[in-house]
């Protein structure tokens, strides 16, 4: 029931987001094709729930330019302003939602990483892809790319348990209680 709901909310809002942010997205598709080039759209192979791969789509931040040889420059020469500014605004994870619209994704989970990292990660670290990836996640309110791998493991991993848990039923009540016990303040002593 709790893993339809939550699929529910993501239909909903994924939906809701991309009719009220649709004039926004079609003018940074706009800028997109200005600063970027065609096509204004970068898509990837990312791995969803259960390692699963698909089709992640994002606004363009950084431009095809290429050295001599023709070999890709450093994602730091081809980082735009624009780019820069779309980043920092998150503006360039809004094609996602049609990602959650599909079902690839949900609105709140761990961010999706690059196929290469899966061969990477340890059991625990794996732990992440029990849950769907998110447009945003619990690493992502609580620093971001400030914080170390290591952190932003275990922050997915804490969320992919929380969200078990909850479609699961666990906890719903303290044992031998039908809620839980009345609190009777920090000095009554608590069985």
């Amino acid at each position: 029931m709790e893993a339809r709901l939550k699929r529910g909310l993501d239909i909903a809002g994924s939906a809701a987001g991309l009719v009220l942010l649709g004039p926004l997205l079609g003018c940074l598709l706009g800028a997109e094709v200005w600063c970027h080039g065609w096509p204004p759209v970068f898509s990837q192979r990312r791995p969803g729930l259960r390692g699963r791969v698909f089709m992640i789509y994002k606004l363009r931040t950084m431009t095809e330019a290429r050295s001599r040889s023709g070999e890709l420059l450093s994602d730091a020469e081809r980082l735009t302003r624009f780019g820069k500014w779309l980043r920092s605004t998150s503006l360039d994870e809004l094609p996602e939602l049609w990602n959650v619209l599909k079902g690839d994704m949900s609105l709140v989970g761990p961010r999706p990483l690059l196929v290469q990292y899966l061969e990477r990660y340890t059991p625990e670290q794996r732990r992440r892809h029990d849950v769907k990836p998110g447009i945003t996640g619990w690493a992502q309110i609580h620093g971001r790319n400030a914080l170390s791998w290591d952190q932003k493991f275990a922050l997915d991993v804490w969320y992919a348990e929380t969200v078990r848990a909850v479609v699961a039923r666990e906890g719903i009540s303290a044992e031998g209680e039908a809620t839980m016990p009345e609190f009777l303040g920090p000095r009554a002593k608590t069985p």
